[in-house]
């Protein structure tokens, strides 16, 4: 495999977590202006209409025929329709905090459903390492005072349901990255998302004659509200998505899956830089681990890799 291909996947998936973490304050400072259903609107607008123009002059191109487009279209249904629907009707029946301990289980309910359904081979010290990172994020949460609350059934399935979501989308956009670029992949996403959550903000709104409220800031144009739109729409949105759709055309999904942990740590630091919020000795603490576990589930994924293929060499030698 390219091996340039390969570096370019691991910074991807880095820079990726990057802009997650910053994604959360942004989206915070979003909510402060319109409902979450109408920020899904503005936020998929703004990534659909910009990758719309490089398509329109043909400097992207798109090819579905001939293509099993249902199985982009399921996809889709996934993430983002599947994940951020689950996700916000989650976080009315429990909390942000359990939202984030439920979030960090993504990388072992990828591994679980990579092993499955892509027959994903891993070693224990890969499953040790993905649980090391899992295991910070937990333990961050946790002594920050947060716990979950095992009455709030209906928002903890909805929240675990997001993970499954991901999940599937991570090893179902991995299964037809043959079939279909990243770009195809991404467009057909954002398009989607965008129609559907369009469709049922402008219907909520006209039911209940709060249709003013939708455009409202927009009208209003509000910098703020503005700026983070954009940010959440092109860079979050449409540079993620365009970016795991490279990554899991290159990489392994319970791979990929693990650098969603770092996320936690880029959202510690945004929250200090631009939030005053205080960074605790748990927090670093938490963050190492993270960091060990992503960089452990990768090392010896490359290792066993290389031991696969030095086996696959010996034993074409042995035939010669």
């Amino acid at each position: 495999m390219n091996r340039t291909g390969i570096k370019l996947a691991y910074f991807l998936a880095v820079m990726n977590a990057v802009i997650i973490g910053f994604s959360f304050l942004f989206a915070k400072v979003a909510l402060e202006y319109a409902a979450p259903l109408d920020t899904l609107t503005y936020r998929f607008a703004a990534s659909f209409i910009v990758m719309s123009i490089p398509v329109a002059f043909g400097w992207i191109k798109l090819q579905y025929r001939g293509k099993a487009l249902y199985k982009a279209l399921l996809l889709s249904l996934m993430y983002p329709l599947g994940f951020f629907t689950l996700q916000t009707f989650g976080l009315q029946y429990a909390s942000s905090a359990e939202g984030g301990i439920l979030y960090a289980c993504t990388p072992v309910v990828t591994l679980i459903l990579a092993s499955i359904f892509l027959k994903e081979k891993t070693s224990l010290l890969q499953k040790l390492s993905i649980f090391l990172s899992v295991f910070g994020v937990v333990f961050i949460f946790v002594m920050m005072g947060s716990s979950i609350d095992f009455s709030n059934v209906t928002g903890l399935v909805l929240l675990f349901m997001t993970c499954v979501a991901f999940a599937g989308y991570s090893v179902m956009a991995r299964s037809i990255s043959q079939q279909f670029s990243p770009a195809e992949i991404t467009y057909l996403m954002l398009g989607v998302g965008f129609a559907t959550f369009l469709v049922t903000s402008l219907v909520q709104h006209s039911s209940a004659g709060t249709t003013e409220q939708f455009f409202a800031p927009i009208m209003n144009g509000t910098f703020t509200f503005i700026g983070s739109i954009l940010f959440l729409g092109i860079i979050s949105s449409l540079g993620t998505a365009l970016a795991a759709n490279y990554i899991l055309s290159k990489m392994e999904a319970s791979k990929m899956s693990v650098f969603t942990n770092l996320s936690t740590i880029v959202s510690i630091v945004a929250g200090a830089i631009f939030l005053g919020e205080e960074v605790t000795i748990y927090h670093l603490i938490g963050s190492v681990l993270i960091i060990a576990g992503v960089v452990g589930a990768n090392y010896f994924g490359r290792k066993k890799a290389v031991q696969q293929q030095s086996i696959v060499i010996h034993q074409s030698e042995v035939v010669k």
